[in-house]
């Protein structure tokens, strides 16, 4: 077996220990969800498996998204509630009978990230970092659209940078007043 092969077969390892632990983990302590919306599986979910852990998301939401490399997360992933859905539909039917609202990050407009006052449960949805999301969010009554001004000539931020973003103004407004 080759180094590519063997690297393989330990992530692959280490993805279902970890996955299955995070499915039996407690909520974090914060009422906020980040969804991740058929994500590429690279690092960029394990990096937001970190942020979220580090500021105490209840749950992270998997759409359509299958194995990929817990490594970036350092560990957090066993401990961090997940969730899998096959579709946003599912995911959304889920979120709005459990009182969440519900928000997706998109550089094309809606109210701006610092501007849009956020419930104490809120999800956060994130799409594809090239095609964005799997669904029309205009085809979900309950879905509202934030994005994060952006000065420069980027045309959007990294994914794991926006759900960074995303949780501190959540915790700004919720749990860092007066602090």
């Amino acid at each position: 077996m080759n180094k590519h092969m063997r690297q393989v077969s330990g992530y692959r390892q280490k993805y279902r220990k970890e996955i299955a632990l995070s499915r039996i983990h407690a909520p974090g302590p914060h009422d906020f969800i980040f969804v991740l919306d058929s994500l590429k599986p690279g690092f960029n979910i394990g990096k937001i498996f970190r942020t979220g852990n580090a500021f105490g998301v209840s749950e992270i939401h998997l759409i359509n998204i299958g194995m990929f490399d817990p490594n970036p997360s350092k560990g957090t992933v066993k401990h961090t509630k997940t969730r899998s859905f096959d579709t946003f539909d599912s995911n959304y039917r889920w979120l709005v009978e459990n009182g969440f609202s519900i928000y997706v990050f998109d550089m094309r407009g809606g109210n701006t990230l610092g501007s849009t006052v956020f419930p104490r449960k809120s999800a956060f949805v994130f799409g594809h970092e090239e095609y964005g999301f799997s669904f029309n969010p205009n085809e979900f009554p309950e879905v509202q659209t934030v994005s994060i001004k952006q000065f420069g000539v980027v045309e959007s931020l990294n994914v794991s940078v926006a759900a960074s973003l995303a949780g501190f103004e959540y915790l700004r407004q919720h749990e860092l007043k007066g602090q």
